[in-house]
């Protein structure tokens, strides 16, 4: 499904309909020609160097005509339209300075945007009385100017909520959790003094017109749209802004999935509009402390509480006291329990006193600490001055983001609460876009902005579904992008000659199971030989090892049952998803004996479709293809099929937020020419959170050793040794921010890896054509049909099969293949149906898919060997830490599709 340009596209270039996970739309995307030195794009931002320093590489323009293959079909998308009535208005930026009294910078989002409140609320008429929009740290913008250039304010904030009354302020700097006499507790506000600057920016975005609704004016937009949301007290996240009425999920552990809903003004080929979308985000769940401690650590005895864990768990969060209503920042643990932990009590005379905590609750407060007692305390002071409160009064407040990775039922629980049914889905945002009652903002009115109340129309197509083959030229039937094996076999099944199975697991038999997939792969062609050896069962003892322990010890048994010959293959049945023992068994196996393994962790109930999906991957794994294209074997894809082309995905993996784990990044291309349905990988690692891919090209003397350089010479060795004359690059996980990027570090350094590569092996004779594709699916547009007829019934865009459509979008910077819309639209839908893994096409094209396995899978051997720790450790500041490296995949299986 794609939407039609020129109709009402509402997020720039056409979009394809995708499903949940694998199950998907039918992809189509945005292509053309154009002049990549001179052209421009309606999408990205600016060009990028090439080949040479002296050419400026540019997206190219989106191309003229548009496509016309496939159904016609209406749809509504999640985007409002917003007329503009005073294209005259000219927005002014300021720069903003905030300072204490003591000439320090006063940070944080929370507390400028309080001080800046407080500034128009006192000096309205210095500023004539113009409403501002604020962006939280150092930017300003009023409709017209303000009656100055630069001007300085003093503002009072007074705040009875603060840490520095009642219990964070220790009397005498003493320790002690609360105050201490009754002047003290008669200071109940307290006053802070901020000297404000603003003064006109310096930089040429100082004046900005309305008229053009450039990028620059839309930020300002969204900034108010921001303000608006902080206004009402909510979680504000990019453009996402959440709060507690809105509801949550319980994802357990003491974690909620927190609702609320995306809000950004978007340019389209029909005008700007306002998308609006639902959106879910992850916060510490409110209430007792000790409450969220046993919640995180799964146990019901808090005399079991890990402190370790804890005080990792609690860091930097915020609570509220019972006894005096103070909002403070966890900064740390007691080192003792509450009735063992002392500090210096002043008393009315000159001497001071030790105290317990809890002793000094009893005396001063009456509260007999029935539950905490035997507990540690929360530090709310600072290091040199700890400020220490016993856990019964602390409350954690609400809307505090959980930044952490989340379990596999987390996630599960996360995907299962957010999914709704399009009408549902539909009455909810036009429910958030009453609500927010936008046409009330001053701002917004000063511009000139109204926006409709209804959902925007656009025309989208249908493609037709491309035809898979199986083995003896059958054909699979794919309606709804789904098919099945049933009784078909794979189109190039595998010989598995020397195999075993590994158990790590006490509840699976383990035997029954090798015995059913053998039976199983006979019925798909595959020939299981029995196994070598008998199922390799860890000895009981070992399971309260650590995990290398236990992954050495099996390989010890793994040698003793196989003597001088190496498995081809390893079956591994693990005890649970996401074991620990995961990362460590992939990296022995990939990298260290060249071992092709599956993982598994059985249910109770197998089922024959169990099996089936298990074998898709040992299939694929060791060399063999379960279905093809007959688009590939006719060679009836337009421009691929009619000249040597290698595609490339590309992909980073990062660490969870806030982690300083090395960034994983993985190049996946296809193996041989004319087929697209088989790939290899390779994977670097690179500084943590870097997303432009560091290692395309390296050389070293006089050698290359980079990413595409592996794929290349792996393309050449299945392809007759014929060089592709085209090459296809798709994208993943870069903002229009990061096109420039891509253009300028990433599409050059391959273009100089190919010129190496030609000038070592073809005289510098080889000149191939590319083609690059960013494919986007962290946006926030939705599809919707316009009539749907029942609640109950899912009335998805088609194919769609649970929630509400996903899309991906597809950008195209740069074609010196010359691809019309309709031949990139085939392509991308066609590559959306060679996914291995499953028997459902997915919702991005198959190598974009590849490169994201590939690097989630080889960065669990990075965070299983607390790789950044160790490199941390030697960094200074003068220079930053070295990034390791992994251990290369071994020579046997570097080719294979490992991470099928």
């Amino acid at each position: 499904m794609e939407s039609q340009s020129g109709k009402g596209d509402p997020s720039k270039s056409p979009v394809s309909a995708g499903g949940k996970g694998d199950p998907s739309k039918s992809p189509a995307s945005d292509g053309g020609k154009g002049d990549p030195s001179k052209s421009t794009i309606f999408d990205g931002g600016k060009g990028g160097s090439s080949m040479t320093a002296k050419t400026q590489r540019l997206p190219i323009k989106r191309p003229p005509q548009h496509a016309r293959k496939g159904r016609p079909v209406m749809l509504l998308t999640n985007h409002f339209k917003v007329s503009l009535t005073r294209t005259d208005q000219i927005l002014y930026h300021y720069d903003v300075t905030l300072k204490y009294e003591d000439g320090k910078l006063a940070l944080g989002e929370g507390m400028g945007r309080k001080v800046m409140k407080r500034l128009f609320e006192t000096y309205a008429s210095h500023l004539a009385h113009k409403v501002f929009a604020y962006d939280g740290e150092k930017g300003l913008f009023t409709v017209g100017p303000l009656p100055f250039k630069n001007n300085e304010f003093d503002v009072v904030l007074c705040d009875a909520s603060s840490g520095k009354t009642g219990t964070s302020r220790s009397p005498g700097g003493d320790g002690s959790p609360g105050p201490s006499d009754k002047k003290r507790m008669k200071r109940a506000v307290y006053a802070k003094r901020f000297k404000v600057e603003i003064a006109i920016a310096s930089t040429s975005a100082a004046r900005i017109p309305m008229s053009a609704i450039a990028q620059e004016a839309i930020r300002v937009l969204d900034i108010i749209l921001r303000q608006h949301s902080a206004r009402q007290g909510c979680l504000l996240v990019k453009q996402s802004f959440f709060r507690c009425e809105f509801g949550s999920i319980d994802l357990g552990g003491g974690v909620l999935g927190c609702r609320g809903f995306h809000s950004s003004f978007r340019p389209t080929q029909n005008g700007l509009s306002l998308n609006v979308d639902l959106s879910t985000t992850m916060v510490v769940k409110p209430g007792p402390v000790i409450d969220f401690l046993l919640f995180n650590q799964n146990i019901k005895d808090p005399y079991r509480i890990d402190w370790v864990k804890a005080k990792r768990a609690l860091n930097k969060l915020r609570i509220s006291t019972v006894h005096t209503k103070m909002e403070l920042k966890i900064v740390g643990l007691s080192e003792k329990n509450c009735n063992e932990q002392t500090f210096p009590l002043k008393r009315d005379g000159n001497g001071t006193v030790d105290i317990t905590v809890y002793d000094y609750f009893m005396d001063r407060w009456s509260m007999r600490l029935e539950k905490s007692a035997h507990l540690r305390c929360l530090n709310v002071g600072k290091p040199d001055r700890p400020t220490y409160l016993p856990l019964e009064v602390c409350q954690l407040v609400p809307l505090q983001r959980y930044k952490k990775s989340l379990s596999t039922m987390q996630r599960s629980k996360l995907v299962e609460g957010s999914r709704q049914k399009p009408l549902d889905r539909k009455l909810s945002l036009s429910r958030a876009l009453r609500d927010n009652n936008y046409d009330s903002e001053p701002m917004l009115r000063e511009c000139g902005i109204s926006i409709a109340r209804e959902l925007m129309q656009v025309e989208g197509r249908v493609l037709q579904a491309p035809q898979l083959s199986a083995a003896r030229d059958r054909e699979l039937y794919t309606p709804n992008g789904r098919w099945n094996f049933n009784k078909d076999r794979f189109i190039q099944p595998i010989k598995v000659k020397t195999w075993g199975a590994v158990n790590f697991s006490a509840r699976c038999n383990v035997r029954d199971l090798v015995k059913r997939l053998s039976q199983a792969g006979i019925m798909k062609g595959i020939k299981m030989e029995d196994c070598a050896a008998d199922v390799i069962e860890e000895m009981h003892q070992m399971k309260w090892e650590t995990p290398a322990k236990r992954v050495d010890d099996v390989f010890q048994q793994i040698k003793s049952s196989f003597k001088q010959q190496k498995p081809g293959f390893l079956l591994c049945v693990l005890p649970e998803k996401n074991s620990d023992i995961y990362g460590l068994w992939k990296r022995k196996c990939l990298a260290e004996h060249g071992i092709v393994t599956q993982c598994v962790v059985p249910p109770a109930n197998i089922k024959d479709q169990y099996l089936t999906n298990v074998l898709l991957k040992i299939n694929a794994k060791l060399g063999g293809l379960n279905s093809l294209l007959k688009n590939e074997t006719t060679r009836a894809i337009p421009l691929v099929l009619k000249a040597q082309t290698i595609i490339f995905g590309m992909d980073v993996s990062h660490g969870s937020p806030g982690s300083n784990v090395p960034s994983v990044a993985a190049v996946v291309s296809s193996l041989g020419w004319p087929l697209i349905s088989k790939y290899r990988a390779s994977v670097r690692t690179q500084a943590p959170r870097k997303e432009s891919i560091d290692n395309l090209f390296k050389q070293v003397g006089d050698d290359d050793q980079g990413l595409i350089k592996e794929s290349l010479i792996d393309f050449l060795n299945n392809s007759k040794g014929q060089t592709p004359e085209q090459i296809i690059i798709f994208r993943d996980g870069v903002s229009e921010c990061q096109f420039n990027m891509v253009l300028t570090d990433e599409l050059t350094k391959i273009t100089e890896a190919c010129k190496f590569f030609g000038s070592k092996h073809f005289g510098g004779k080889w000149f191939p054509k590319f083609t690059v594709i960013i494919a986007q699916k962290n946006h926030h547009t939705r599809f919707f049909l316009p009539n749907e007829r029942n609640r109950n019934e899912v009335n998805n865009v088609q194919p769609a099969f649970q929630g509400t459509t996903r899309p991906t979008h597809y950008h195209v910077l740069h074609d010196d293949i010359g691809f019309s819309p309709d031949d990139l639209q085939e392509l991308v839908h066609n590559l959306s149906y060679v996914y291995q893994r499953s028997t459902t096409a997915i919702s991005v094209v198959a190598p974009i898919y590849y490169a994201h396995l590939a690097a989630a899978q080889v960065a669990k051997f990075t965070r299983l060997d607390d790789m950044s720790e160790t490199s941390s450790s030697h960094a200074t500041q003068a220079e930053p830490a070295p990034v390791p490296e992994l251990p290369r995949l071994h020579p046997d299986v570097a080719s294979s599709m490992f991470f099928c």
